[in-house]
């Protein structure tokens, strides 16, 4: 049992991220409704994309455990804060007369996870260029993201809508770049390399061992 091979859990955990962050985009351009997105939310982008960080975990892998982990319940949030909104004012429910959502927070919720990204984004740089891109069109979709609900720039829904699509592009092309290397046997589709080099090997916990 020690020896059977391990999946690896990037291809759920990419496929969750850029599934639903495609779905949500089709929405925002107006080609879907939100109920597709709400169940890709919570399934897909969710709750797989949670069990792909726990598999990361236990690989040992602290980027794919915070990315996948936090997005899966980013989206789990997300989800929460749609079908919140949507019983507000609503008479002789316990949502409705407890949990308000204000106009600007969401776009605060958004803010925070900007910050987040910007963490993870530094962090791809000494991943590979395909990791690069993804987080540099997810991070600037963040941004667009609470300019447009913090600073009412409705005009900028479009591109905001088009450079998230390019995220969850990239996000595909990694997955495939996983699954094409085992079944063909060769790098089909290059990820580039690191755009900058480790100095030294550290703990998993985050202390640099002594020299």
């Amino acid at each position: 049992m020690a020896d059977t091979p391990l999946g690896n859990p990037a291809v759920v955990g990419l496929a969750g991220f850029g599934t639903t962050t495609l779905l949500l985009q089709f929405h925002n351009l107006g080609l879907c409704g939100t109920g597709v997105v709400f169940c890709c939310a919570l399934a897909f982008g969710g709750f797989a994309q949670l069990l792909a960080g726990l598999q990361e975990f236990k690989a040992g892998n602290n980027f794919g455990y915070s990315a996948f982990s936090s997005y899966g319940a980013f989206w789990i949030a997300l989800a929460l804060i749609f079908m919140v909104l949507d019983f507000q004012g609503a008479k002789d429910t316990w949502i409705g007369a407890h949990l308000k959502i204000g106009a600007g927070d969401l776009g605060w919720f958004l803010v925070a996870y900007t910050v987040y990204t910007a963490v993870l984004w530094v962090g791809s740089f000494a991943i590979h260029t395909a990791m690069v891109f993804t987080f540099t069109t997810l991070i600037l979709g963040f941004i667009g993201l609470d300019l447009e609900i913090l600073a009412g720039m409705s005009s900028i829904k479009t591109l905001v809508a088009l450079d998230l699509i390019l995220c969850a592009l990239g996000a595909f092309y990694m997955m495939a770049h996983v699954i094409f290397l085992q079944v063909f046997g060769r790098d089909v589709l290059p990820v580039g390399k690191p755009w900058v080099k480790k100095e030294a090997p550290a703990s998993l916990r985050g202390a640099v061992p002594a020299k």
